[in-house]
């Protein structure tokens, strides 16, 4: 947050190719690029609010969608306030004479913190830590009737205080919805999503079952549409290395529980957000027990601060 701070006192953007200032916002920097969105670091010309804009421009007639699924995020944040999720704040817009859309904002709250995808922490308690948080956003994001549908490593910021915020609710639906195109990120992608079938509070779970996976192990789930399965074709759940066997230092209740969670057939996962943040917990706790302090250090402190889950 310095850093932007800094370099708005300055008054120039630090790349050069980036735009000064979006619907009356200065333009401090450019954070990233995302599906038919550039996110930037900004500022509020008369708070001082520094935040964070996710810009969309429409190109072409196909590209409205990406201006949809902007004001769909909007709609479903202004619902949504826990400290495991990341707030919306202001959805602008801008249109021609005619009124079709051209390009448009979501103005956010800007998060000082690092994606999973780049910033993985090392050790198998600090993993654990952000889960058991992922956890309990996913679980308030659901008592809404939301589901989030693409949880991934790069949708989970982790700050320089251990604090957790999963982010964009691009793609996020009512539960049951039925998506008329397949919509998620191939390597963390449910089966239910892959066919286009109705979407669940269970669809996050497995969501959240591959990114854990791919955290815990480095290497991704074997999903339905990587392994390009047609219609007529399953995945064999017992046939897929666990987590225990990849790497060695995962605990197998770990273990056990993300193969839980990433079953093809649905019923079988995990009831809710709420058995799976318990039983994390309890991970969680036997990783911080005076034993585990003694074998790994870095396990020790870092039971969240955060509250239990609640919605």
């Amino acid at each position: 947050m310095a850093d932007y701070l800094k370099s708005t006192r300055r008054g120039t953007p630090k790349d050069s190719a980036t735009p000064l200032e979006l619907f009356g916002y200065r333009i401090v920097d450019r954070l990233g690029v995302g599906a038919g969105s550039t996110i930037y670091a900004a500022q509020d010309p008369q708070t001082l609010q520094v935040v964070a804009l996710k810009h969309v421009v429409r190109t072409n007639e196909k590209s409205i969608r990406f201006v949809e699924q902007l004001e769909a995020e909007y709609e479903v944040s202004r619902g949504i306030q826990h400290p495991n999720l990341r707030r919306a704040l202001v959805y602008k817009v801008s249109k021609t004479l005619l009124r079709k859309v051209t390009d448009a904002a979501l103005i956010m709250e800007m998060v000082d913190g690092k994606p999973l995808e780049t910033h993985l922490p090392r050790s198998i308690p600090e993993i654990v830590d952000v889960f058991v948080q992922t956890a309990r956003g996913l679980h308030h994001l659901h008592g809404r009737g939301y589901v989030h549908c693409d949880l991934k490593p790069n949708n989970i910021l982790r700050c320089s205080d251990r604090h957790v915020k999963v982010i964009d609710l691009g793609q996020t639906c009512r539960a049951g919805t039925v998506k008329p195109r397949i919509q998620g990120t191939p390597d963390y992608i449910a089966p239910e999503q892959v066919r286009c079938e109705p979407v669940t509070f269970k669809t996050d779970i497995y969501n959240f079952g591959a990114t854990l996976y791919w955290c815990l192990c480095g290497k991704n789930f074997p999903t339905l549409f990587t392994l390009k399965k047609g219609e007529n074709s399953f995945l064999v759940d017992s046939q897929i290395p666990t987590p225990m066997e990849l790497n060695p230092r995962v605990p197998e209740p770990l273990s056990n529980l993300v193969m839980e969670c990433v079953r093809t057939n649905a019923s079988r996962r995990p009831a809710d957000m709420v058995e799976l943040g318990r039983r994390l917990e309890a991970v969680q706790l036997s990783l911080i027990s005076p034993v585990s302090r003694a074998v790994d250090p870095a396990a020790s402190g870092l039971r969240s601060a955060v509250s239990p889950l609640s919605s």
